[in-house]
C-alpha cells in the first residue's frame, strides 16, 4: 500500500511518453536510491514510474550523479537550472510536493477529464512536477520533451491536452512551431523564468481559451508566488497559498522597502544532496537563496534581481535582470545581460539580444537602458546572436554566453 506521504500512480492516469503508452510497474517497496536517465522521454518515464511503484527515492539527470550521492525514503532530489553555475541537487521530501499538488487541484479545479502536456525534459523540475502532479491526482499526462516544436503542438492538437506546463523559452519555441491555435488548452502553468509581454502576447493567440498563471519559486523553496491576469505587469504575483514571506534588510532586519526574500511554507527543500550555495540561509523555518524584492501594497512581489548577479558599477548597486526587463520590453526578444570587467568603474555591462533582424539598432536599444535606468546601469554595447545558449531548463545559459562573448569582444 502506498504511503500517504509518498508519489502514487493513481489508477485512473495514463502516460506517454508521444505517442506511446508507458505501462504500469508492479507495485512494492524498496529503499534503494534510483539515479535515472532523464531521456529519452518513455525509457525516463518507465524508470521513473518504476520508482514510484517501488515507494524507492530516485533522482533524473542528464548526466551522471557521484557514486556516493544518496537520498532518504520518502525524499527524492530535482536539478536546480544551473543558469549562473553547475546545477546542485535539491533533496526535498515527496510530501513537500504533494501539499501543492492538492493546492493546485483546488485552485485550478483539476479532475480526471484534465490531460496535461509537457514539454521540458524530466531533468527539470517543473516538468517533474507536472508528470509526478497529474500521476499522483489520476490525470494522463503526456511528455513531448523529445518532439520538435511542430510535433508538440501537434501532439498537443491530438491528444485534446487541457493544461500545460512550460517555460517562456518553451512556450516561445512552441509558438513558433505550431501551424494553427490550440484550443483544447483551458490553462497554461508557466515557470522558469519571467514571462514578458509579447511572449504572453504570442501565447494568448496560440492558447486562445487559455487563463495563464505564471509562477515564481526555485528548486529549493518550489512556489512563491502566483501572477494571473490580474496581476500588475512586471510583479511575480501575490504569496502562493500557504507560503508566509518577509523582507530583511542587509543587517538582517524586516523591512518594508526592499530586501532578501525569505520564504516559509509547507513546500521547501531539506538541503542539498551534491553542491551548496553561500546564498541559500535558514533563518526561524524561514530559506532564503539570495533574490531581492520588495512588496506593493497590495501584497504583489516585485523581484530586483538575484544577489549573486548584481554587479557594482562605480558607486551604483545594478542588477542585470533589470537591464533585461527594460532591453525585452523594447525589443520584444529575449535577452541577457552580463558583466565585464572595467578599469574605471570596476564593471561595465553588455547586453545580447536573440535576433537575427539587421534592422535592430544597438545605439537604440542603449539610449533606450539610459533613458530607464540611467548611465551607469546601461549597457555599453549590444550584440546580437540568432540562437541563445539554453540549459535543460530552458533558461539562458549565462556561462555559455560569457565564453561566447569573449570572442567578440
Amino acid at each position: 500500500m502506498v504511503a500517504q506521504d509518498r508519489f502514487r500512480w493513481h489508477k485512473d492516469a495514463r502516460l506517454f511518453a508521444g505517442q506511446s503508452e508507458v505501462p504500469r510497474a508492479i507495485e512494492g517497496e524498496s529503499d534503494r536510491f534510483c539515479a535515472l536517465p532523464a531521456f529519452p522521454a518513455f525509457d525516463a518515464l518507465k524508470a521513473l514510474t518504476t520508482a514510484i511503484t517501488q515507494q524507492a527515492p530516485f533522482c533524473l539527470s542528464d548526466h551522471c550523479l557521484p557514486d556516493d550521492i544518496a537520498c532518504p525514503p520518502g525524499a527524492f532530489l530535482t536539478l536546480t537550472g544551473g543558469a549562473s553555475g553547475q546545477p546542485k541537487a535539491v533533496r526535498r521530501s515527496q510530501a513537500s510536493w504533494i501539499a501543492s499538488f492538492n493546492v493546485n487541484a483546488d485552485r485550478f479545479a483539476l479532475s480526471s477529464g484534465d490531460s496535461v502536456a509537457v514539454l521540458g525534459h524530466l531533468s527539470h523540475s517543473l516538468s517533474l512536477y507536472a508528470v509526478l502532479e497529474a500521476l499522483h491526482l489520476g490525470l494522463d499526462a503526456h511528455v513531448l520533451a523529445d518532439q520538435s516544436p511542430r510535433r508538440q503542438s501537434v501532439c498537443v492538437a491530438e491528444a485534446g491536452a487541457t493544461i500545460l506546463y512550460a517555460t517562456p523559452t518553451q512556450l516561445r519555441l512552441l509558438a513558433r512551431g505550431a501551424a494553427a491555435p490550440l484550443p483544447s488548452l483551458r490553462l497554461v502553468l508557466c515557470g522558469g523564468g519571467a514571462l514578458d509581454a509579447a511572449t504572453r502576447a504570442v501565447v494568448k493567440r496560440l492558447c486562445p481559451e487559455a487563463a495563464v498563471h505564471v509562477f515564481y519559486g526555485a528548486a529549493e523553496t518550489s512556489f512563491i508566488t502566483l501572477a494571473d491576469a490580474h496581476t500588475p505587469e512586471g510583479s511575480v504575483g501575490r504569496p502562493y497559498p500557504g507560503v508566509d514571506l518577509r523582507l530583511l534588510d542587509r543587517a538582517g532586519r524586516p523591512t518594508s522597502d526592499v530586501g532578501e526574500i525569505w520564504v516559509r511554507s509547507p513546500y521547501l527543500f531539506d538541503g542539498y544532496a551534491l553542491g551548496s550555495s553561500t546564498d541559500t540561509r535558514w533563518q526561524d523555518g524561514f530559506v532564503t537563496v539570495g533574490e531581492i524584492g520588495d512588496l506593493d501594497a497590495d501584497g504583489h512581489l516585485w523581484i530586483k534581481g538575484r544577489r549573486q548577479r548584481m554587479v557594482q558599477i562605480a558607486d551604483q548597486m545594478v542588477f542585470p535582470e533589470a537591464v533585461e526587463a527594460v532591453i525585452a520590453a523594447h525589443t520584444r526578444l529575449p535577452c541577457a545581460v552580463l558583466p565585464r570587467g572595467d578599469a574605471l568603474r570596476g564593471h561595465h555591462l553588455v547586453a545580447v539580444v536573440e535576433t537575427a533582424a539587421k534592422e535592430l539598432s544597438a545605439e537604440e536599444i542603449i539610449a533606450n537602458c539610459r533613458a530607464a535606468l540611467g548611465l551607469l546601469a546601461a549597457p555599453r554595447r549590444v550584440f546580437f546572436n540568432s540562437d541563445l545558449p539554453l540549459l535543460p531548463s530552458g533558461k539562458i545559459d549565462l556561462n555559455a554566453l560569457s565564453n561566447w562573448l569573449e570572442g567578440q569582444i
